[in-house]
C-alpha cells in the first residue's frame, strides 16, 4: 500500500476522553471548534493561516463575541478534521488509501488552496493521488471503497471517476505484463527452475490467466461495482467469457445460498438489485459470455425474489438460445404461488418453445435440411437430440410431483419435435414414474398418457421392462410383445441369410424393423413376418417347450427371449386381423401397427376377429 508523510513535528494532539481533543503547548488555545460530537480546543494562527473558510468562521464568531465555531455535516468527520488541523500546525500525518478520500474532501471544504497558502493540502494530496494512488490497483480498489461514505464530496471532487477508469484501464493490460499481485487469494508461483547435469532448462512460470482481476472488484458494492464493469465493457477490449466469469463470481459472492435468505424482508431488496444488476451487465452478445447453467441459476433466483419484467425477459431469451447447453438439475425451478406443483413446468415450456423458435426446428427436419448445408443440419440436429434428452430427463423428475396434472406433462412432452426422441426409453421412463406416483389415473387417461411413447423406439431392455409392467395398458403390452417378436424374427431371418454377420443383425434390429416391417407402408411384407412367426412359433410347440429350442439359437444369435408371462399375454392375443396391418391406434400414437386378439391358428373371419379383438382390449 503507498502511503505518504506530511509534515515534520512530533504530533501534540491529546485526548480528554472521547469528545475532546487538544494540542499541548505553552500558549493556550483560543479557538474551540465542534466538528460532530468532538470539541477541538485550537489556537488560531496555524487554522487560518491555511483555511480561507475557517477565516470567514472566525470572523463570525468574533462578530459575536464568541470564541467556539460549530461546523454541520463535515466530510470525513473527526478524523478528518484531525487530519487537516494537524497539517495546519506542521505536525506528521500520513495519508493512505484508507483515509486520503477524507482528508481531500475535508482539505475542499476548508478550502485549503493555494491561493491561501503555496503547497497547501490539497495540492498536496492530488500528487499523491496521481502520482500514486490512481496507478496501484489495490490502493484504487481501497480508495473507490472509502468514496461510498464521503459523497456527494468524493463524486464532485471526480475521485469516484478518476478510480473507475484507473480500475477499468488496469483491467484492459495485457496479462503477461502484469507484475503486482493479480489478487487477494491467489499468488503468482516462484519461478521453479530444473537443474540436471549442471544444464539449466527453461524456467517454468505460471501464466496470469485473464480474469485475474475477478476476484479483487467484488468487494464493491453492487453500485460501485456496476460502474466499474461498465467501465470495462465501454473500452471494448475484454472478451465476453471474462465478463460472464466476473458476473459469476460477483453473484456466487453475494447471493445466499439458502431460499429462506433469498427471500428474506432484510435482504431481499438487496438481492434483487443485485440480479438486475448483473442481468444488465450481462455481454451483449446473448449467445456467448455466459454458461447456460449459470443463466438458469440466475433465472431461479429471479424468480424466487420477483425481478422486473425487463430483467426477466432478457434472461428467458438468453436461456433459449442456449437451452441445449442446460442440465435437468438447473431447470428444477421452484414454482410460485398460484402453482401447485414442486417446480415450474410452464417456464421451462415456455424456454423450449422460444428454443425451438430461435433454432427454427419445425416438425419436418427434411424441409430445413434442404434449408440447410449438411454440416449445420447435422450440428443443428445433435442440439436438437441434447434438448430431447434433456426433456425427457426433466419429466422423469417432475413425474414424481403428486400435484403435476395430466395435461402439463403431456404438453411438455409434446413440446419438441418426433426428432428429437430417436429412442423413447427416456420417455418410456417418465411415464412409468409418473403412473406409479398417480395410481387414481383412469384407464382412459392411462392410454392418452401411454399414447406419448412409440413403442417401436424402445431398445430391448426398455421393451422387457415394459413387457412386464402392471401399470400400462393391455393394448400397450401387446404392442411392445408384437415389435419385439417382430423384431426378433428380422434378426433369425439375417441369421439364417448371412450366418456370419450376427453381431450386425442383433445390434440393427431398429433398422431391420423400419425395412421390413413399415417401409412405404408394406402391408404384404408384415403378414409375411406374422406367416413366418407362426409357423416358428408352432414348431415350437410341437416339440412341448418354447424356450429350450430357443435358447440355443439365443446363445449364438444373442436374441433375448421374452419372459414368460409376456408370452402368455402374447399367446392369447397373437394374430394379424385382415387389414389392420396399416391401422394406427388411436390410443398409442406411436404405433404404426397393433395387433389384434385372436387364438394361434384360429383361421375365422375378420368379423369374428373384430368380435374377440373387443373382448381383449383394456
Amino acid at each position: 500500500m503507498k502511503f505518504m508523510k506530511l509534515g515534520s513535528k512530533p504530533d501534540a494532539f491529546q485526548a480528554d476522553g472521547k469528545c475532546i481533543r487538544y494540542v499541548t503547548s505553552d500558549l493556550s488555545t483560543d479557538v474551540i471548534v465542534n466538528v460532530a460530537e468532538v470539541k477541538f480546543y485550537l489556537h488560531k494562527f496555524p487554522l487560518l493561516s491555511r483555511s480561507n473558510h475557517l477565516q470567514k468562521l472566525v470572523l463570525k464568531a468574533n462578530e459575536e463575541s464568541s470564541d467556539e465555531i460549530t461546523i454541520a455535516d463535515f466530510p470525513g468527520g473527526p478524523k478528518a478534521f484531525e487530519i487537516c488541523a494537524k497539517f495546519c500546525y506542521g505536525m506528521t500525518v500520513t495519508l493512505n488509501a484508507y483515509n486520503v478520500v477524507a482528508a481531500r474532501c475535508a482539505a475542499e471544504y476548508l478550502e485549503m488552496t493555494e491561493d491561501v497558502d503555496r503547497g497547501n493540502l490539497i495540492f498536496k494530496i492530488e500528487v499523491f493521488l496521481n502520482s500514486s494512488i490512481f496507478r496501484s490497483w489495490k490502493d484504487s480498489i481501497i480508495v473507490l471503497q472509502t468514496t461510498k461514505s464521503l459523497l456527494p464530496w468524493s463524486e464532485d471532487l471526480k475521485i469516484v471517476g478518476r478510480c473507475i477508469d484507473s480500475i477499468a484501464s488496469k483491467t484492459s493490460v495485457d496479462p503477461s505484463n502484469i507484475t503486482w499481485s493479480y489478487t487477494y487469494n491467489r499468488k503468482l508461483s516462484a519461478p521453479n527452475r530444473m537443474v540436471q547435469d549442471d544444464v539449466k532448462l527453461q524456467e517454468k512460470v505460471e501464466s496470469v490467466p485473464k480474469d485475474w482481476w475477478v476476484e479483487d472488484i467484488c468487494e464493491l458494492d453492487i453500485d460501485l461495482y456496476k460502474r466499474v464493469m461498465t467501465a470495462v465493457k465501454s473500452k471494448g477490449r475484454m472478451d465476453a467469457t471474462v465478463i460472464g466469469e466476473a458476473l459469476r463470481t460477483y453473484a456466487v459472492r453475494w447471493l445466499p445460498d439458502s431460499v429462506e435468505a433469498l427471500v428474506a424482508d432484510a435482504h431481499s431488496w438487496r438481492n434483487k438489485l443485485l440480479v438486475e444488476t448483473v442481468v444488465y451487465l450481462l455481454p451483449s452478445d446473448k449467445g456467448v459470455g455466459c454458461s447456460c447453467s449459470f443463466l438458469l441459476k440466475l433465472l431461479k433466483v429471479a424468480v424466487l425474489i420477483r425481478v422486473n419484467d425487463s430483467s426477466w425477459e432478457d434472461l428467458v431469451k438468453r436461456i433459449s438460445l442456449k437451452f441445449h447447453e442446460a442440465s435437468v438439475k438447473d431447470l428444477l425451478i421452484p414454482a410460485r404461488s398460484p402453482q401447485t406443483t414442486f417446480y415450474d413446468v410452464e417456464l421451462v415450456q415456455c424456454l423450449v418453445k422460444r428454443y425451438l423458435v430461435h433454432e427454427n426446428f419445425g416438425p419436418q427436419l427434411d424441409v430445413m435440411k434442404n434449408e440447410l448445408g449438411c454440416d449445420d443440419f447435422v450440428l443443428g440436429h445433435g442440439l436438437l437430440l441434447n434438448v430431447g434428452k434433456l426433456i425427457d430427463g426433466y419429466l422423469a423428475e417432475i413425474a414424481h410431483d403428486p400435484n403435476l396434472d395430466l395435461a402439463s406433462f403431456i404438453d411438455l412432452s409434446r413440446s419438441i419435435p418426433e426428432t428429437a426422441r430417436p429412442i423413447h426409453d427416456g420417455l418410456y421412463k417418465a411415464i412409468d414414474l409418473y403412473l406409479k406416483e398417480h395410481p387414481s389415473l383412469t384407464k382412459s387417461e392411462r392410454k392418452k398418457i401411454c399414447g406419448l411413447m412409440d413403442v417401436k423406439k424402445l431398445t430391448m431392455e426398455a421393451s422387457m421392462h415394459a413387457a412386464q409392467s402392471e401399470l400400462l395398458p393391455l393394448r400397450v403390452v401387446v404392442q411392445v410383445l408384437f415389435f419385439e417378436q417382430v423384431r426378433a424374427a428380422a434378426g433369425i431371418q439375417a441369421l439364417n441369410n448371412n450366418p456370419g454377420e450376427v453381431s450386425h443383425s442383433t445390434t440393427n434390429t431398429d433398422e431391420e424393423w423400419d425395412k421390413n416391417a413399415t417401409a412405404n407402408g408394406d402391408c404384404n411384407s408384415l403378414k409375411k413376418q406374422m406367416s413366418q412367426l407362426k409357423i416358428k412359433k408352432d414348431e415350437c410347440q410341437k416339440n412341448g417347450k418354447l424356450t429350450k429350442k430357443s435358447s440355443s439359437k439365443n446363445s449364438k444369435t444373442g436374441i433375448q427371449l421374452l419372459p414368460s408371462r409376456s408370452r402368455r399375454i402374447f399367446d392369447k392375443l397373437w394374430v394379424v386381423g385382415k387389414g389392420q396391418s396399416e391401422n394406427r391406434s388411436s390410443e398409442t400414437s406411436g404405433s404404426s401397427q397393433s395387433p389384434t386378439s385372436m387364438v394361434p391358428g384360429d383361421t375365422k373371419s375378420s368379423g369374428s376377429s373384430s368380435r374377440n379383438r373387443r373382448h381383449s382390449v383394456s
